[in-house]
């Protein structure tokens, strides 16, 4: 039987321009090592972070879409992101629903939703 520590879960998100995207994602997010790049789709990475994408013209796919992205390293890339002003205005806010987050819109529209479990600061 394997480990289940071992599962690793990959969004795939639409995309109007794959080399807007790549050029957002690397210059602003950090993801700049190109894992894949296709007319059609693309795999960005960065440590601890890779996000795929696939081609599309319709752009309410992109307005409907968004990943959740949870760990321990959320403190560090709300700085990194703070400095680089891709933030939404909520802030790094506690939610009702008990946990502490923050927002990034891509150019397309996907919602990038950053969280951790709230610790006592």
């Amino acid at each position: 039987m394997s480990d289940p520590s071992e599962i690793t879960v990959l969004p795939v998100l639409p995309s109007l321009d794959l080399a807007e995207t790549k050029a957002f994602y690397g210059e602003k997010l950090g993801l700049a090592e190109i894992v894949h790049q296709a007319d059609d789709y693309l795999i960005l990475r960065r440590p601890g972070l890779e996000l795929h994408f696939w081609l599309t013209d319709d752009r309410s796919l992109c307005e409907r879409s968004s990943v959740y992205i949870r760990g321990g390293g959320i403190d560090g890339l709300y700085a990194e992101y703070e400095k680089r002003g891709v933030l939404r205005p909520e802030g790094f806010t506690e939610r009702p629903w008990g946990m502490k987050e923050f927002y990034i819109s891509d150019p397309h529209g996907n919602l990038l939703r950053f969280g951790r479990i709230p610790t006592a600061e």
